[in-house]
C-alpha cells in the first residue's frame, strides 16, 4: 500500500501485551484460541444460573494463586482488579521495559471498566442484607475493602501500585466502549507529553447473578443453553443474542522514538481514534449506522489514511440482530465499496462479550494480527444473515498480511468508538 506521511513528533506504539481471557490465561493462550477458531463459551459455573433465561457465558479459568497474586492482594481486590494486575505484569515482562530507569511521574495508567467491582459488591450485599431479607444493614459486617469496591477507580489504582505509576492515572467507564476509550485516553497522554509510558487496557468480571439478570431482563443475552459452544453467533441468521463474558487486556504503550531507541519489539502503532454518540436510545441503534460511520471517518482522518487503506476490520460483532445490521451499514457508509473487499470478523464469537473489557481484548487481537499476519475468524458463522453481506471470515483463520487494522466498539447509551492501528513504519513521521 502507499505509505502515508504525517507530521507530529510524538506517537504511541504497543510494545507489550498482557491478556486474561476465556479459554486461557496469557497472551499466547488467547492467540491460540482465536487462530484455532475455538470457543470458550459454556454453561455458567461461577453461580447457579438455573433461574435465568440465559445460562451460558464465557468464563475465565482463573486461579489467583497460580497467577502469582499474594494472599493480601487476593483478600483486598475484586476479581476484575486481579485480572488487570496479572495482565499488567505480563505486558510489562513482554515489553522488556526497565521501570527503574523511568521517572515514576512519567508512567501513566489508563484503565477501562463498564461495571467495576461488581462481584465484590454483590457478594458483600448478600452478606450485609442476609440474602436480601434485610433493608437496613449492619455495616459492622462489611469488609474493609467495601468502599474500594464502590469506587471503580480503585481498579486503575491497583495497576498503578503494581507498576509504580505516579503520572496520570484514570478509570474510563463508557459502557462497552470503555476498552477502546481507555486506550485512546492513554495514547493522548503519550502524544501530549504527559507520559512516556502508559499501561492501558480494560477489565471486567460481570459473570455474576446481578449482571446476568440485568441482561436477561431485556432479553439481550442468548437463550441457547443446550449448545453453549455455538451460542455466540455474530452475523449468523440464527443468532439469538450475545454471550456474556469476562476478562482483561493491558497494553504497554511507549513513545515511538524512545521505544525504537531501546530496540523494543513494536507490535503496532496506534494512529487514530474517535468516539461518537447517537443521542437516540439507551439500548437502541439506528439501522443506518451513521454514528459509528462518523467515528470511523474521524479516526481515519486523524490517522491521515484513506478508507481504502484498511486491510481488516475487527468488528464489535456482539451477535444481536440489531448490532450486526447496524455495524454492517456503518462499514458500508464509512468505507464505501471497499467494505466488500476486506475481511471483517468478530472475536466475541469465541470469547464472548466482556462488556468494558472487550474493546481492549480486541485491540490486543488487532496488534497480534498485524504482528503475526493472521486474521482471526468469526466462529459459528454457518448461515450468514442475508442483510450482513460482507466477508466475515467464517469459521477458519486466514493468513494474510495486514498493514492497517480498524477496530470498533458500540455500547449501551449510544457510545460508538473506532481506533486505527498500523504495522510499524506504515505511517511516515515527518518532523520526528
Amino acid at each position: 500500500m502507499t505509505t502515508a506521511h504525517r507530521a507530529g513528533p510524538r506517537r504511541a506504539v504497543v510494545t507489550g501485551i498482557g491478556v486474561v481471557a476465556p479459554g486461557g490465561v496469557g497472551r499466547e493462550a488467547f492467540w491460540d484460541l482465536l487462530t484455532a477458531g475455538r470457543t470458550a463459551t459454556r454453561r455458567i459455573t461461577l453461580f447457579d444460573p438455573a433461574a435465568l433465561r440465559s445460562q451460558v457465558a464465557a468464563e475465565v479459568d482463573f486461579d489467583p494463586v497460580a497467577a502469582g497474586l499474594t494472599a493480601r492482594q487476593i483478600r483486598r481486590t475484586d476479581r476484575a482488579a486481579q485480572f488487570a494486575v496479572v495482565c499488567a505484569r505480563e505486558a510489562l515482562a513482554d515489553s522488556g521495559l526497565d521501570l527503574a530507569a523511568l521517572a515514576p511521574e512519567d508512567i501513566a495508567v489508563g484503565l477501562g471498566s463498564a461495571v467495576g467491582c461488581t462481584m465484590g459488591l454483590e457478594e458483600e450485599y448478600v452478606v450485609l442484607s442476609d440474602h436480601g431479607r434485610q433493608w437496613l444493614v449492619d455495616p459492622a459486617y462489611a469488609v474493609p475493602q467495601l468502599y474500594g469496591y464502590m469506587v471503580p477507580s480503585t481498579l486503575a489504582v491497583e495497576v498503578a501500585h503494581e507498576v509504580g505509576a505516579e503520572g496520570p492515572v484514570a478509570l474510563v467507564s463508557t459502557g462497552c466502549t470503555s476498552g477502546i476509550d481507555a486506550v485512546a485516553h492513554a495514547v493522548q497522554l503519550i502524544e501530549e507529553g504527559s507520559a512516556e509510558v502508559a499501561f492501558a487496557g480494560a477489565t471486567d468480571a460481570p459473570v455474576s447473578p446481578i449482571s446476568a439478570a440485568c441482561f436477561d431482563a431485556i432479553r439481550a443475552t442468548t437463550p441457547m443453553n443446550d449448545d453453549p459452544e455455538h451460542a455466540s453467533r455474530p452475523f449468523d441468521r440464527d443468532r439469538r443474542g450475545f454471550v456474556l463474558g469476562e476478562g482483561a487486556a493491558v497494553l504497554v504503550l511507549e513513545e515511538k522514538t524512545a521505544a525504537e531507541a531501546r530496540g523494543a519489539h513494536v507490535y503496532a502503532e496506534i494512529v487514530g481514534s474517535a468516539g461518537r454518540s447517537n443521542a437516540y436510545h439507551m439500548t437502541g441503534l439506528r439501522p443506518d449506522g451513521r454514528e459509528m460511520a462518523e467515528a470511523i471517518r474521524v479516526a481515519l482522518d486523524r490517522a491521515r489514511l484513506d478508507p481504502t487503506a484498511v486491510d481488516y476490520v475487527n468488528a464489535h460483532g456482539s451477535g444481536t440482530k440489531q448490532n450486526d445490521r447496524h455495524e454492517t451499514a456503518a462499514f458500508k457508509r464509512s468505507l464505501g465499496d471497499h467494505a466488500h473487499r476486506i475481511p471483517v470478523s468478530s472475536i466475541k464469537s469465541m470469547v464472548g462479550h466482556s462488556l468494558g473489557a472487550i474493546g481492549s481484548l480486541e485491540i490486543a487481537a488487532c496488534a497480534l494480527t498485524l504482528d503475526r499476519r493472521v486474521i482471526p475468524p468469526t466462529a459459528n458463522l454457518h448461515h450468514p444473515d442475508p442483510e450482513c453481506d460482507l466477508d466475515y471470515v467464517p469459521l477458519t483463520a486466514r493468513e494474510q498480511a495486514t498493514d492497517v487494522v480498524l477496530t470498533v466498539g458500540s455500547g449501551f447509551g449510544g457510545f460508538q468508538s473506532a481506533m486505527v492501528l498500523t504495522r510499524p513504519g506504515v505511517v511516515d513521521y515527518e518532523g520526528s
